[in-house]
């Protein structure tokens, strides 16, 4: 384990900068969110959530697939360069890790998305533990530990020091990389699990951290899909969509084409299946009203992933929903609800 000053960061990550693009918390305009690093960012290590999850760094909000090209009556197809730089995400809470891990088994499984997988390749995680969560948070439903987060390296922020840990091949080698900017913690381990111990404590007293998701599983498909509470819940929802677009684990994308007048960019960018219009075809819509929409978004989440990925929910517990909702309508309230009637 090694340390580095909290006043030295910046130094840290000019020098992560010299051999890898670096992304992170930087506060623009009153908001944190992850963004490229340069000179002069306004870092922000302190808020303990971004508005919007760092999935940005590895399933971009819009990216170009390729390019069709016209010459007289020609047509050329040129397929956007694949990643391939090494970058390293700074900061990332264990929520925010386990929804990459959740992405995993979306991108990942066969078909392969090319485009996510050289991002995962190329990319390393730095996660920092939550020095106090909120209230909002129940990371602890889902299994995960804020207080040791599982990623190519793991820090916490202790009295004035980042305290760093290695833990994969990624994250050796990126230690490797900054070696002569840390200092060895050896010895300073009591120091780490005390901080453990403090955030445990507070995660226990947080209001949703002992929800409970009995009756949500893979074999609940039929007896929650035919409930008669979503008649109910789904009223105050606007589709406004800003419940999938701040979530960790939401994939949902569109396919676009753009001409640019000199060729079509064919393009993907996040969708929200709280739209009208979302896999809208020529026949029409599947799910035809906003019950049918929301009742998709939270049966996904806690029963339909679930049910394919070995009992893993499409939910880590991080809390953003809770805070953003314009309507007050989320993941928890919707467990409570079925809790509330026994079902």
């Amino acid at each position: 384990m090694y340390k580095i000053a909290k006043e030295n960061l910046s130094a840290l990550f000019g020098k992560i900068a010299e051999s890898r693009e670096l992304y992170l918390p930087v506060n623009i305009s009153g908001q944190a969110n992850f963004a490229a690093w340069s000179e002069g960012s306004a870092v922000d290590l302190d808020t303990l959530k971004t508005v919007k999850s760092p999935k940005d760094a590895f399933f971009p909000q819009s990216e170009n697939l390729y390019t069709v090209k016209k010459d007289g009556k020609k047509l050329s197809v040129e397929p956007e360069a694949l990643k391939d730089r090494d970058f390293v995400v700074f900061g990332m809470k264990a929520c925010d890790v386990q929804g990459i891990q959740v992405l995993d088994k979306v991108f990942l499984a066969d078909p392969v998305d090319t485009f996510y997988a050289a991002r995962r390749a190329h990319g390393t995680i730095v996660a920092l533990a939550c020095h106090e969560p909120e209230e909002t948070c129940f990371c602890k439903v889902f299994g995960i530990d804020c207080a040791e987060p599982a990623a190519d390296v793991a820090a916490w922020m202790v009295d004035g020091e980042l305290y760093w840990k290695a833990l994969t091949e990624k994250g050796e080698a990126l230690t490797e990389a900054v070696q002569s900017l840390l200092t060895s913690a050896e010895g300073e381990e009591e120091k780490i699990e005390e901080e453990k111990k403090a955030i445990r404590a507070i995660v226990e007293k947080l209001p949703y951290s002992h929800l409970s998701l009995e009756g949500w599983n893979g074999d609940s498909l039929k007896e929650k899909f035919d409930s008669p509470l979503w008649e109910e819940l789904y009223k105050p929802c606007l589709a406004c969509g800003t419940c999938t677009f701040v979530c960790p684990t939401c994939q949902c994308y569109d396919i676009k084409d753009y001409d640019t007048g000199h060729g079509v960019k064919r393009y993907r960018c996040w969708d929200s299946c709280m739209y009208s219009d979302f896999t809208m075809m020529a026949h029409g819509n599947n799910r035809t009203s906003q019950m049918q929409r929301f009742r998709q978004r939270f049966m996904h989440k806690l029963v339909y992933f679930p049910a394919n990925n070995d009992g893993m929910y499409s939910c880590v517990g991080c809390g953003r929903c809770v805070e953003k909702c314009p309507a007050a309508l989320n993941i928890v309230k919707v467990i409570k609800s079925f809790q509330k009637e026994g079902e």
